[in-house]
């Protein structure tokens, strides 16, 4: 069975820096591509990041600067750097792994996600 787990979510001052984990069982991580999305309050999802198996990375142009994807295909894990967090990066961030695999068709996971707050 598959499962993403993300961590590293808090409570931090504006100005600080937070790096969320995404850790990947049962699978190989490596054959997919992982982003990080987020959800506030009363608004809807938004892409923060995505990085494809072979790393290449992407981030709208509304996240670029601040936030930082990174992949470590040995410990199975995507991360998300954050830096310079401000009141309106609080919400919940979510990973979601996709794959495309001969046979077998789309692979689509979503972890719980992690919760965010930054504030003072």
């Amino acid at each position: 069975q598959v499962q993403l787990a993300e961590s590293g979510g808090g409570l931090v001052q504006p100005g600080g820096s937070l790096r969320l984990s995404c850790a990947a069982s049962g699978t190989i991580f490596s054959i997919y591509t992982v982003a990080w999305y987020r959800r506030a309050p009363g608004k809807q999802r938004e892409l923060v990041a995505s990085i494809t198996p072979g790393g290449k990375i992407n981030y709208p142009d509304s996240m670029k600067g601040r936030f930082t994807i990174s992949r470590d295909n040995a410990q199975n894990t995507v991360y998300l750097q954050m830096n310079n967090l401000k009141p309106e990066d609080t919400a919940d961030y979510y990973c979601n792994a996709v794959a495309r695999v001969a046979d077998t068709g789309v692979l689509d996971y979503w972890g719980q996600g992690t919760q965010v707050t930054v504030s003072s």
